[in-house]
């Protein structure tokens, strides 16, 4: 099944919901309408079962996402009002990715800067291309960079890391990226595709409820500790033992087969 606008592109096949940032004439960069549509493709690949991992790219070989589209600030960021209504947009979008419960694949060529590392920040698992640079050029332009996707980067890279990136404005190529922990594989351009594709596919056979655990578990560890629900990771944990999965999962074993999870 494709699913498809002018900017963003959806497709779903093999378990794997693919979303392509398709605007490569500006290297990627989001418009209000591509953050729209974004979110609603999120939707569409949370809801629907068959989807068990998602991948989201950028078109072209130039970019994974360059930033936001600078050329619509006059018109979408010039007054207080216009600044807060793309605050809360950008916290939508970002919360779609953010909040997916199943595992999201960030896969990276080219340029992912400023608003494009936001959005790779969301992803579980970040896979660049040995082209790929990184950088946040907010100290350039006198923008504020949230806290939201500051504690995602100090999280990553730590605090020390963070403050260069941040203070320095500048680029980083992928292997100063892997050394940093941004990203967690760095592969040649032409293996970039198959890398991703073949990590989603083994992502997409394994348990779903296990991997759902997984995520809300590791989601629960990165919050205060205050803020934690150990109930809930309990709760998942049980779900998960408790299931028909577990009961083919075991059977698989026992018959030397693989086994056929369907997340129930």
């Amino acid at each position: 099944m494709q699913l498809a606008t002018d900017q963003m592109i959806a497709e779903k096949r093999d378990g794997i919901g693919w979303m392509t940032f398709n605007n490569p004439e500006r290297r990627n960069a989001l418009t209000v309408e591509m953050r729209e549509a974004a979110i609603e493709i999120i939707r569409d690949f949370a809801a629907d079962d068959a989807v068990r991992v998602v991948v989201m790219k950028g078109a072209g070989d130039k970019a994974f996402v360059s930033g936001a589209d600078i050329s619509q600030f006059e018109s979408q960021r010039s007054t207080p009002e216009q600044v807060a209504a793309y605050a809360a947009l950008t916290q939508r979008f970002e919360g779609a990715l953010s909040g997916l419960e199943k595992p999201l694949i960030a896969m990276i060529r080219g340029y992912c800067l400023g608003g494009g590392l936001a959005v790779a920040l969301t992803a579980d698992i970040r896979i660049a291309a040995d082209d790929a640079q990184f950088g946040v050029p907010a100290a350039r332009l006198s923008i504020g960079y949230g806290y939201g996707g500051t504690r995602k980067l100090v999280d990553l890279v730590g605090p020390s890391c963070a403050k260069e990136m941040l203070f320095s404005a500048r680029r980083y190529k992928a292997p100063d990226a892997l050394r940093m922990g941004l990203v967690n594989q760095v592969v040649p351009v032409a293996e970039l595709e198959p890398t991703v594709a073949d990590l989603a596919g083994t992502i997409a056979g394994n348990a779903p409820l296990t991997i759902r655990t997984a995520k809300s578990i590791i989601g629960e560890i990165l919050k205060d500790p205050a803020d934690r629900d150990l109930a809930a990771c309990e709760r998942a944990v049980d779900r998960c033992m408790s299931s028909a999965d577990y009961v083919e999962g075991r059977r698989a074993f026992m018959e030397k087969r693989k086994p056929a999870f369907t997340g129930t």
